[in-house]
């Protein structure tokens, strides 16, 4: 293995902060696609289209199952289905995809190429109508793997674009401009779903141009990081003989079995998984919890969903901010009190009282990008130089591997106590054994042992 002596990001100013500027706008770019096809719209639409298949058009209710390789799966299942598989194929593949992005000098197209392959299986949903759940489901995987797969190579590449004293800041902006454009898209597509009478479209129709309209924000967005980010060569290596396949799967091996010399780095790693498990399943329930438990209307539940989202766009980078005086670790920890205290405040909710319900979407927002964006450039601090892709792929693929655990634990609870409250606090397990992980890390020390540059501030 070569050692690199020089930082991991390029030195001259001018051409750095043209890159960051480019690079946020993956964020922004492939945010239409988490939004409005894969968190809002597509899921309860392919439903419909499972629904007909089983039960024919018009059915008010519908008790067929479907059939799958000679398996029954009901209807309203199937979505959670697909996306379950699509995160177990995503386990296995996410690493293969981050050995061959380190071995290669090309990121940006390997980036770009995973976008408009995901792009195109979400502009192919257009086609998905009338019984054919079949091609539904087949291109929301594809959509899914693609999407994680772009994901670990452009988290890869902040480490090429970014000083360490710099990365808390780049990493929240481009979070934040993540959810600025997805907010904006969901917002002109919901309208549009909304008022697909006026508009002279039925409801399916209306659903269908929207998956189309977050398909070309996600591919047309894309060409902003793949002309503005440069390519680099390839740096620490592994000398493995061979093609580039097998050159990669040589790379990914020795990166697993020399993962013990960096326990700092797995420490965060195992740390990240717990309490990323437990946002995520706050932003999961949350509808749920809002309707069932607290007894508001789907357009509540809208407008919401939309407050998060811009909030979020200004907890980003105050985050940001906050980590650039207090480092990165000391501001992830702060969040994780205020996750804890979301939880807690979630169980003693009244029920049909909007200004609190509200209250805690804000605070939601707040801390929802910042803690996101901040464990994404930390954990860049504490990976070897030369395996960016690799580790991010294991940081992607870790997070899809344990996401259900805490949707598990959600639904146990509802089914012991027959009430959401007990479930939305049992979460609180999660941001605890989270937050202690964290305390763990010696932030410094893990800088040392992965040979990085500390910042001015950990």
């Amino acid at each position: 293995m070569t050692a690199a002596s020089a930082p991991s990001a390029d030195l001259a100013g001018a051409s750095r902060h043209h890159e960051q500027r480019a690079w946020y706008f993956y964020d922004w770019a492939n945010s239409a696609y988490v939004t409005t096809v894969a968190t809002v719209l597509f899921a309860p639409y392919l439903t419909s289209v499972a629904e007909t298949a089983a039960c024919g058009a018009g059915a008010d209710s519908c008790f067929t199952d479907l059939q799958v390789a000679g398996v029954a799966v009901s209807p309203g299942s199937l979505v959670f289905y697909v996306v379950t598989f699509a995160t177990v194929i995503s386990a296995f593949i996410l690493p293969i995809v981050g050995a061959l992005a380190d071995r290669s000098s090309h990121k940006r197209h390997l980036m770009a190429g995973f976008a408009w392959a995901g792009s195109a299986s979400a502009a192919a949903m257009f086609l998905v109508t009338g019984s054919n759940w079949q091609l539904g489901a087949m291109l929301l995987l594809v959509g899914n793997v693609c999407l994680g797969a772009s994901l670990v190579v452009y988290d890869a590449i902040l480490c090429e674009i970014a000083l360490p004293d710099e990365r808390d800041r780049v990493s929240s902006r481009g979070w934040a401009m993540g959810y600025l454009g997805g907010g904006l898209l969901l917002s002109a597509n919901l309208a549009v779903v909304t008022l697909h009478d006026s508009l002279g479209l039925d409801q399916a129709m209306a659903v269908r141009i929207c998956l189309v309209s977050a398909a070309l924000w996600w591919a047309l967005f894309t060409i902003i990081p793949y002309r503005g980010v440069r390519d680099r060569p390839a740096v620490s290596t592994e000398a493995v003989p061979g093609s580039i396949v097998r050159q990669s799967f040589g790379q990914l091996w020795a990166t697993l079995t020399s993962m013990r010399a960096y326990p700092m780095t797995l420490t965060f790693l195992l740390a990240y998984l717990f309490f990323n498990d437990g946002i995520q399943t706050v932003i999961v329930a949350s509808s749920t919890y809002g309707e069932k438990q607290l007894g508001f209307e789907t357009e509540v539940l809208i407008a919401t969903i939309l407050l998060v989202q811009f909030v979020a766009f200004g907890g980003a980078l105050l985050f940001g901010r906050i980590a650039a005086s207090y480092g990165s670790k000391r501001t992830i920890s702060g969040g994780l009190l205020v996750w804890m205290g979301v939880v807690t405040t979630a169980y003693f909710l009244p029920r049909e009282e909007l200004v609190p319900f509200l209250a805690m979407a804000v605070a939601i927002g707040l801390v929802l990008g910042g803690t996101q964006a901040l464990s994404r450039s930390f954990f860049s601090q504490l990976i070897p130089r030369g395996r960016e892709a690799e580790y991010f792929a294991l940081y992607q693929a870790g997070e899809r591997g344990t996401s259900w655990l805490g949707t598990l634990i959600f639904g146990l609870v509802h089914q012991w106590t027959d009430s959401y409250r007990p479930a939305i606090f049992a979460l609180m397990v999660f941001f605890v054994v989270g937050l202690a992980l964290l305390s763990r890390v010696d932030v410094r020390r893990g800088i040392a042992e992965a040979g990085n540059q500390a910042p001015r501030v950990v």
